[in-house]
């Protein structure tokens, strides 16, 4: 079956304007172009549309879902099944936080206790799953799932009061080290101050800490893009400053 912007938007759920601006960056092309100049969308077209929604449903940006879409590798029964795994995670996500709402109301009202570790679980899970999902591979080849896993059960188990400092910490980190890159001297006093917040700040996250751990982690802050994004969002090079100090700092 054959479908015109308009009928496609309307299946989908979309507007045209999202279906003529994916047109736009090569997300979507229609199949054809008729006589009359409308964009015809075909079967495969339908089936990418559907690909393309999945991924915006789990907050992937078009650049990065233009380039699984589009790569010859592409398996699109695989991806569905992917899909369906982050899905099934974020449903039970959602089963974990309708939970702690429930028991939260049930607290208020008198009819139960609960501590204060257990009012933030929901949160803490998903913060776990988001880390597992953007950096567990690249963590758990470097330090071992042994590692990772006593990473995440100790922030299961933190104490509210540990979580808020532990949140706190990381934005002093961020705001000693933009400071710091303003210096330009990786080895200067500011910067070895947030060299040495952030090894307090993965101290709450490591069973135990180590300079070469610490420095590895360093070098993967470069190394992979997405922690350079991170730490590059306000200021492009800070990645690499905050390397430089990280391996002065741990010599």
């Amino acid at each position: 079956m054959e479908y015109t912007v308009q009928k496609l938007a309307s299946l989908a759920g979309v507007s045209t304007r999202t279906l003529r601006y994916y047109d736009e960056i090569g997300l979507l092309k229609p199949a054809r172009v008729n006589s009359s100049g409308y964009r015809i969308y075909g079967q495969a077209e339908v089936n990418r549309l559907q690909q393309i929604l999945f991924y915006r449903e789990l907050d992937i940006g078009l650049d990065k879902i233009k380039n699984i879409v589009t790569a010859p590798t592409f398996d699109e029964t695989k991806a569905l099944k992917e899909h369906m795994q982050e899905l099934i995670a974020k449903r039970e996500q959602l089963d974990v936080l309708i939970a702690n709402v429930e028991k939260s109301i049930a607290s208020t009202e008198g009819r139960i206790e609960m501590s204060d570790q257990e009012k933030f679980k929901g949160f803490k899970k998903k913060m776990v799953e988001e880390n597992e999902k953007k950096y567990g591979k690249e963590a758990r080849d470097l330090y071992g799932d042994d590692a990772v896993d006593q990473s995440n059960a100790k922030l299961m188990n933190m104490s509210q009061e540990d979580y808020e400092k532990v949140t706190n910490l990381e934005e002093e980190v961020k705001e000693t080290l933009a400071k710091a890159f303003a210096t330009g001297d990786p080895a200067g006093e500011l910067a070895q101050k947030a060299a040495d917040l952030h090894k307090q700040w993965l101290c709450f996250y490591w069973k135990e800490y180590s300079k070469e751990a610490h420095a590895g982690l360093a070098q993967m802050y470069v190394a992979d893009e997405r922690f350079t994004a991170y730490y590059d969002k306000e200021q492009p090079g800070t990645a690499e400053f905050l390397r430089d100090a990280i391996l002065i700092y741990t010599k």
